[in-house]
């Protein structure tokens, strides 16, 4: 008997329909010498540092660095049942073998090693590798199970990942934590480089200064040309001016035919961009849609940075397409010969070729399926199509035409064959997409136009324009710079490039959303104060997107078993080690930086100190002993600690009374006193208020004591 165990419940439900496993139990099904089980995400992680050593509980200089010698790993308390079903099944003497059936990919892996190596199996491991919930595609992927050890690179590659993490977290957080004091500022491998982009284009919109241009036009015979920028508009105005009613030369004319390539088939970055710029979902959203997508066996798998299918997908391709005609997701009125060729290319597909639809969208009831998860679907179904489909052919003019001894230019186009636009057109008009209508108008056709060509002028004008500074990052540009970051100085035989991978980009950019260093406003995606002052105090080596990336690419070379698992960590741990020795101390200016605005509440009635208001109370920031935050064993409220440091008569509701009875009381503050108690066997003391009791008035109900 064989436990296949799957990455989640749903996934694991749709692997048990097609193995016949129908039977219910506890956490698992059963049928046809098959047990079906799943994990629930990770079921097991790293331990945390206080584990290792009680010194690395405390948050100080004195503990870092922290880098454990024998890693760690404990079972997540909220999953922690799921992980005892699995460990039971795994040690069933029913079972001969156990399948790895999670997502297949790096963290799918990390997901099932962890929870097999915790549990102490060591039942033969097998690998399914599929990128279809289809039935055919489950089937065919039990009928080549791997053997497990065939991904042990890749699991390595998953381990220096998670460890790398963590070791950059943990030892970068809590240095400038320590270091700054304030808000706990967090560092990440791939976030904080992430936030040194969004916060070097912050920097330049800033600092940008805004400059006025004006161009001189000429207008006739339908023409409208401009002059080169002009800085004077004096200057442009004469120009202008002593073109009205003169006679314009056309001295240039350049016909050329120009074409646009169909786009390449969808990865998950580009589709989490196009579904941003299109509909305004986050990089998060498009992927959770995809995925239920995915799971409900309509898309293929969607973590996957390829643009292509393998070589031998051509009739699959073929007969999606005509699936998608047949599904009504477009008109079925319009002749398309694909061209299928185009999208093959074994040599670019690694792990997992591009999300496509599947057959199911002509077997499923489309009409149940979300609004969101439909755009998605019809994104990827037009990407096909557009895909396969014929060049964008236009013709480009460009005319050059001198008026006054004056250059003025005019360019139009053509088109005359729409080709693969004709879907994407239909796509853009059946969804009425969100995209950013700010874009300059298309160029239109020109009249016809020959060198020698006089033009009689009807009409001059002048134009006022501003420099515009960079644009703010949205979530389809930020994506598109994590991709590219660190190219520039990577040669182009370099296994993978950029910010993190497809399948997390998206978290990254919600973790520095939820740490408050950076902030949605409609599709921008903008740092926050706090944000840019933690980029300004960080050293490159924490913030260069050129070093994450190459860290990127080494992890690829550990999956591909071209870099040993252990010099990957080595230099991991190098650069941690000398990160702590560089930066041991601020000045006290520095450590002012990040420090949380305290409210004032009031002086403190013992050593006349400000009392603020923290985060477990109010306190005197004197530290004289002064207990502000409770009486009587009821905690006070920001309002009742500044009536009672105003010296106010104050209700205080829900004392105890020493028979155990509620009841309520004015408190009149009247000096202070030192108390004195013992806990625990040890002795505590302070200084509290003084005060005087008065009882309200009790209301008169009309019935007798």
């Amino acid at each position: 008997m064989e436990l296949v165990i799957a990455e989640k419940p749903s996934v694991a439900q749709s692997i048990a329909a097609v193995l016949g496993a129908t039977q219910r139990k506890d956490g698992y099904l059963e049928g046809n010498e098959y047990l079906v089980s799943w994990c629930v995400g990770h079921l097991v992680e790293l331990a945390q540092p206080e584990s290792y050593e009680e010194a690395w509980k405390k948050w100080s200089y004195e503990s870092l660095p922290i880098i454990p010698q024998e890693w760690q790993h404990e079972v997540k308390s909220d999953t922690k049942a799921q992980y005892q079903i699995l460990k039971k099944l795994m040690h069933d003497d029913r079972v001969d073998a156990v399948v790895c059936a999670t997502d297949a990919g790096r963290e799918g892996e990390l997901i099932f090693r962890l929870t097999y190596n915790m549990a102490g199996c060591r039942k033969p491991m097998k690998r399914l590798w599929i990128s279809s919930m289809e039935e055919s595609a489950i089937r065919d992927g039990f009928h080549n199970l791997r053997p497990g050890s065939d991904y042990d690179n890749l699991y390595h590659s998953a381990l220096c990942r998670q460890e790398a993490d963590w070791l950059v977290g943990i030892n970068g957080t809590r240095l400038f934590t320590v270091l700054y004091g304030g808000k706990a500022l967090k560092v990440g491998r791939v976030q904080t480089p992430t936030l040194a982009m969004l916060v070097d284009r912050e920097s330049k919109i800033m600092n940008f200064k805004k400059e006025a241009y004006y161009m001189a036009h000429i207008m006739g015979n339908g023409l409208d040309a401009v002059s080169e920028h002009i800085s004077d508009k004096t200057e442009a105005e004469r120009i202008a001016g002593a073109c009205e009613n003169g006679q314009a030369l056309v001295t240039s004319v350049v016909k050329e035919e120009k074409w646009v390539a169909p786009p390449k088939l969808y990865d998950l970055t580009t589709l989490q961009r196009d579904a941003n710029r299109l509909f305004g979902f986050t990089a998060k959203q498009t992927l959770e849609y995809t995925q239920s997508l995915y799971e409900k066996k309509l898309v293929t798998y969607p973590r996957t940075d390829s643009q292509y299918l393998s070589d031998d997908m051509e009739g699959t391709a073929k007969n999606v397409i005509e699936a998608i005609f047949n599904s009504l997701l477009f008109e079925q009125n319009i002749m398309f010969n694909p061209d299928i060729k185009r999208i093959l290319n074994s040599k670019k597909v690694t792990d997992h070729h591009a999300i496509i639809p599947t057959m199911e969208i002509i077997k499923q009831d489309l009409k149940a399926i979300p609004e969101s998860e439909m755009k998605i679907l019809s994104l990827c179904a037009n990407r096909l199509l557009c895909a396969t489909g014929e060049k964008h052919i236009y013709n480009s003019t460009k005319a050059v035409i001198t008026c006054n001894n004056t250059v003025f230019k005019v360019s139009g186009k053509e088109v005359w064959k729409n080709g693969w636009k004709e879907f994407e057109d239909f796509f853009k008009n059946s969804y009425k997409t969100a995209e950013d209508k700010s874009d300059a108008e298309e160029e239109k056709k020109l009249p016809e136009l020959h060198e020698g060509m006089m033009i009689a002028v009807e009409q001059t004008k002048v134009s006022e324009h501003f420099t515009q500074p960079p644009k703010h990052y949205t979530e389809d540009s930020l994506l598109s710079a994590m991709e590219r970051a660190g190219n520039e100085d990577m040669t182009d035989d370099v296994e993978r490039k950029g910010l993190g991978t497809p399948a997390t980009r998206a978290d990254i950019i919600e973790k520095l959303v939820k740490d408050g260093f950076v902030k949605r406003e409609k599709k921008q995606i903008i740092p926050t104060e706090d944000g840019m002052k933690l980029i300004t105090v960080l050293p490159d080596v924490v913030k260069s997107p050129k070093l994450t990336a190459d860290w990127e690419n080494a992890l690829t070379l550990v999956a591909k078993g071209e870099m040993e698992r252990e010099d990957f960590m080595a230099d991991i741990e190098t650069m941690v080690s000398d990160l702590i020795h560089t930066y041991h101390e601020v000045s006290d200016e520095q450590k002012k930086m990040f420090a949380q605005e305290q409210k004032v509440l009031g002086k403190c009635p013992n050593c006349g100190g400000e009392v603020v208001k923290g985060k477990y109370g109010a306190f005197c920031k004197n530290k004289c002993g002064m207990n502000v935050s409770r009486i009587m064993g009821v905690s006070l409220s920001d309002e009742q600690v500044e009536s009672l440091l105003d010296g106010k008569k104050t209700l205080l509701k829900g004392l105890t009374s020493k028979a155990g009875k509620k009841y309520d009381a004015y408190i009149i503050p009247s000096g202070t006193e030192e108390y004195h108690y013992t806990k625990d066997g040890e002795e505590k003391s302070g200084v509290q208020f003084k005060f005087v009791m008065e009882f309200p008035n009790k209301k008169f109900t009309g019935k007798k004591k």
